[in-house]
């Protein structure tokens, strides 16, 4: 795919951005005026194993630079749990009634930071229904913050984000980094999502209130996760319910506005496709950009957390639009490592979901059909099946 022009544009005021946040900024389980309970570390899950690759035989396609709008809000709606809107709450719906209109909004890079939160869920194998989350905790701006304490796109405490290998040290803040954020946030939403059985009413419960309250309510009350819905649930604060609704409402709220062709046709346009990456060998932004050759204005607006001091003794990570430069992927810092060590790089892949094809995955990443299946070891009459990891280079 050639170059086209990026969307990415300057963000609205904060004043603006402000309007689009639903709750008070806090941490997970704040609007229930209870702390949530910290999330011990998790070091990442491994990967699924997959057929051994063929023996390469062409050099991979580069990644291409920019994607429609149109496809990363497919992807969003492909992915949900639950695209059934007749039970979302008016209140709810009438609330966030500016999202359709704000994720459409090309002055803003709400539409980019959704794609790669949609494309980080999708990887992880969750439901999509959770890049809304931002939407509710910071109105999908990654440099908010709350007098309160929390912080960033996913509006962690600090305690949280430590707690999942976010660095937040004197001047440098990773909660303000989607990048890192992002990734600590996956990593969580993975494990409450494992814990309660794939519901991903549940996971939201308990992203707001914490895991360990949402367990203990489902144990005194002898309900099993799995089948659980949040209104099966007693004893949680109301704002834990209206957490659900609102993730439910929001879905509903998109899911609706893709009927509209006036909607669909202003998404239908490149939008510039985010990478998380390490900033090696540079101490500024600016810096790296020169050398890099990229907009620094740009990488200072997506990345707030690098507008001060660098993180020490690692190279910080950041999301860059993407260009010549291969994506890697990022996990969790392993736990005791420092300096290069203390992060894992590795190759890129995809976990296959339900529709999917090689075809439909060899031109979402830019590489050939026969190339991902020689990677994969798959023939050509190879069935896919959901949850199957694929490598991409």
């Amino acid at each position: 795919m050639s170059r086209q022009r990026t969307l990415l544009v300057p963000c609205l005021l904060a004043a603006a951005l402000s309007a689009c946040t639903s709750a008070p900024m806090r941490q997970p389980g704040a609007e229930s005026g209870v702390q949530a309970t910290p999330p011990r570390h998790e070091p990442p899950l491994p990967a699924e194993p997959v057929a051994p690759p063929a023996q390469q035989a062409a050099t991979p396609a580069p990644a291409p630079s920019s994607d429609s709008g149109l496809a990363i809000y497919e992807d969003f709606r492909t992915g949900l749990a639950d695209p059934a809107c007749g039970d979302a709450p008016p209140r709810w719906r009438k609330h966030f009634a500016h999202a359709p209109r704000r994720l459409g909004d090309a002055g803003t890079d709400t539409l980019p930071l959704f794609g790669y939160v949609v494309d980080s869920l999708r990887d992880a194998g969750l439901p999509t229904e959770f890049a809304l989350i931002p939407f509710i905790e910071s109105g999908y701006a990654p440099g908010v913050r709350s007098k309160a304490g929390p912080a960033g796109l996913w509006q962690f405490v600090a305690v949280t984000a430590r707690g999942h290998g976010v660095h937040v040290e004197p001047g440098y803040d990773g909660r303000l980094s989607p990048a890192e954020s992002t990734r600590a946030a996956v990593s969580y939403l993975k494990r409450l999502y494992d814990t309660f059985d794939g519901n991903w009413q549940l996971t939201v419960m308990a992203y707001n209130a914490g895991e360990y309250r949402v367990l203990q309510m489902l144990k005194r009350q002898g309900v099993n996760a799995g089948d659980a819905n949040a209104a099966s649930i007693k004893g949680l604060p109301p704002l834990t319910y209206a957490y659900v609704e609102k993730v439910h409402a929001l879905a509903c709220l998109l899911e609706e506005a893709g009927q509209q062709p006036q909607w669909r046709a202003g998404l239908d346009q490149p939008v510039s496709r985010l990478h998380a990456m390490p900033l090696e060998d540079a101490r500024s932004l600016d810096a790296w950009a020169a050398k890099n050759g990229h907009d620094a204005a740009t990488l200072r607006r997506l990345n707030p957390a690098l507008a001060g001091r660098w993180p020490t003794r690692t190279a910080p990570w950041a999301l860059v639009p993407a260009s010549s430069a291969a994506p890697v992927a990022m996990q969790a810092p392993v736990a005791g490592a420092s300096g290069a060590d203390a992060t894992i790089v590795e190759t890129k892949t995809h976990t296959v979901h339900q529709g999917d094809s090689a075809w439909s995955i060899a031109k979402r990443y830019g590489v050939t059909t026969r190339r991902l299946l020689e990677l994969n070891g798959l023939r050509v009459d190879s069935v896919l099946r959901p949850g199957m990891v694929l490598r991409l280079q």
